[in-house]
């Protein structure tokens, strides 16, 4: 099978990789290797196809890093040493980034530029 056809060929591929991931939990040494390797890149290959992840926005992403970091709007405006009126923009879609605040964005909070820049 060089690749899967349907959703039921889909279906039926992951019951069976789970069942050789439950045999290969019950061994010392793992079994079925190869054909599990074979199996996930088919059903990797399905999924990319037919279920795409989206990129984040910039606005999911400054959320996110905010989340992470534990910022809130004013502290992470301090940070970039900006405006809360500017975070507020940037965090609604209003207002893009100039190319100095991506930078500070990029660098500050490690968001790919393909994401600030909106490319992706």
């Amino acid at each position: 099978m060089a690749r899967i056809n349907s959703e039921e060929q889909y279906k039926a591929l992951q019951v069976r990789m789970e069942e050789l991931l439950q045999a290969n939990s019950n061994e010392e040494a793992p079994v079925y290797l190869a054909e599990l390797e074979v199996l996930g890149n088919l059903i990797a290959d399905y999924e990319e196809e037919h279920f795409p992840i989206a990129a984040p926005t910039l606005q999911e992403m400054l959320r996110e890093r905010m989340q992470e970091k534990g910022l809130t709007q004013s502290e992470l405006a301090k940070l970039l040493k900006i405006s809360q009126a500017r975070i507020s923009e940037l965090l609604t879609g209003k207002r893009e980034p100039t190319l100095q605040l991506g930078r500070k964005i990029h660098n500050l909070l490690d968001i790919d530029s393909d994401i600030i820049l909106g490319v992706c």
